[in-house]
């Protein structure tokens, strides 16, 4: 318990509201040039300093490592990270990151990672933390945003990986041969002509509505459909709705075509496309409420039992993700490259052998990382608040990491009094 009467004595008989303010000045002041804003900043650092040598004295042994907590975080967010601590024995040695609603959010932010997140990004990296960026945005959109925002030498640094569309493929700068994996490439012949057919058809077929109301993102490999609406609108929700039932449709068709011919393949030889499409929306019904929910209320639900699916859609059917992203995407990709695949190549390239990650993240392919790190005692997971159900079930039934929209800066500070307290018995 020292440890804890140690921090209440911090909190208590210290202003580390103020002297986080201060460290919060001085970290984020823009550059400008002017005598006299660069005279407060002057003397924000010299109380920043001056502080910060009277915890030193104050605590002997420990005075560094909590004069640097006290700076960064808040009275919670040490005591979470102490509670962590006691609870798992062990410093976050990779941060595992979504980015869309996770590290940025619309509601909150304008879209944008906030400046505080971006430099508590730099001080991991700083501390030797590497950072895997775990998206299903492509490659070039996540490697703008991320130099634009931590800069080139950072990202470029041999300690940042950017895992792209959901699992699709690695980028680590920085490490030869390595740098780019294409894990799609190592697909069978099958499921890469079912996707093939589909991106080949997918708008040039489109009724026009959609056509109008849609476009493809320029993915490597997963089709995704995105509204020309702004994201999050009446007009976005409805032509997603409306391209996830056209998609459905499309792989079906996609799939019966690639299994039809086969000698084998029982009824899907002499079924129809339409028939195809609606074995697709039955068993992409059965597996997702949300895909079920949709099609109910764009009444387009079919009169199939999913067990009647014939063996061999069936079987490719397994192997391929249809996701929902209300308002905001929908996605075919594959369920053998999802983010989990990806971390796991990610993390070989980085040379982590024995990770414990904090992963952040919102929607169902998040989970799917998170729940990984659970099963291989391999980290902990954080969410915010208006996360998918599923995922915040998930959070709150582990660490209750749960933060605002937009805060993602409230888990990061927490995590990295974690690492800082970890390393006081190292």
């Amino acid at each position: 318990m020292e440890r804890y009467d140690q921090l209440y004595r911090l909190f208590a008989d210290f202003d580390t509201g103020r002297l986080r303010a201060y460290q919060d000045f001085v970290d984020l002041f823009p550059p400008v040039d002017s005598r006299v804003a660069l005279e407060h900043w002057q003397n924000a650092s010299e109380e920043l300093a001056a502080g910060k040598d009277e915890i030193r004295e104050a605590f002997p042994d420990v005075g560094e490592t909590f004069a640097e907590v006290a700076a960064t975080a808040t009275r919670e967010q040490a005591f979470t990270a102490l509670d962590l601590y006691t609870e798992y024995g062990r410093a976050v040695n990779v941060l595992v990151l979504d980015v869309d609603e996770t590290l940025r959010s619309a509601g909150r932010t304008d879209n944008e990672i906030p400046r505080d997140t971006l430099h508590i990004l730099t001080e991991f990296h700083e501390a030797g933390t590497p950072i895997v960026v775990c998206t299903g945005q492509t490659l070039e959109n996540v490697k703008g945003f991320l130099i634009q925002g931590l800069g080139n030498e950072l990202v470029h640094s041999g300690d940042v990986s950017v895992v792209y569309e959901a699992g699709t493929g690695v980028f680590t700068p920085g490490h030869g041969g390595d740098t780019k994996q294409l894990l799609y490439a190592d697909l069978d012949d099958e499921i890469r002509a079912v996707f093939d057919a589909v991106r080949s058809r997918v708008l040039s077929e489109a009724p026009e509505a959609l056509r109008r109301g849609c476009h493809l993102q320029g993915n490597e490999f997963n089709v995704t459909m995105k509204p020309n609406f702004e994201t999050g609108s009446t007009q976005a929700r409805a032509v997603i709705d409306e391209a996830l039932v056209y998609m459905l449709d499309l792989l079906g068709e996609a799939v019966l075509s690639e299994v039809g011919a086969d000698g084998d393949a029982g009824d899907a030889e002499t079924a129809d496309p339409e028939t195809a499409g609606a074995w697709a929306r039955a068993y992409y019904a059965a597996e997702d409420p949300e895909i079920r929910g949709v099609l109910e209320g764009t009444g387009e639900t079919v009169d199939h039992d999913p067990a009647d699916v014939p063996d061999p859609v069936a079987a490719v059917f397994e192997r391929i993700d249809v996701a929902y992203y209300e308002a905001d995407a929908a996605e075919i990709g594959s369920l053998e490259l999802n983010k989990v695949a990806g971390v796991e190549a990610a993390l070989d390239v980085l040379g982590i052998d024995d990770p414990f990650s904090l992963v952040m993240g919102d929607s169902k392919s998040d989970l799917r990382v998170m729940e990984w790190a659970a099963a291989n005692d391999a980290g902990i997971a954080a969410a915010p608040d208006h996360a998918s159900r599923d995922v915040l079930a998930h959070v709150v039934g582990t660490d209750e990491l749960v933060f605002d929209p937009g805060d993602a800066t409230d888990v990061l500070a927490t995590i990295y009094a974690l690492n800082r307290l970890a390393r006081l018995d190292s």
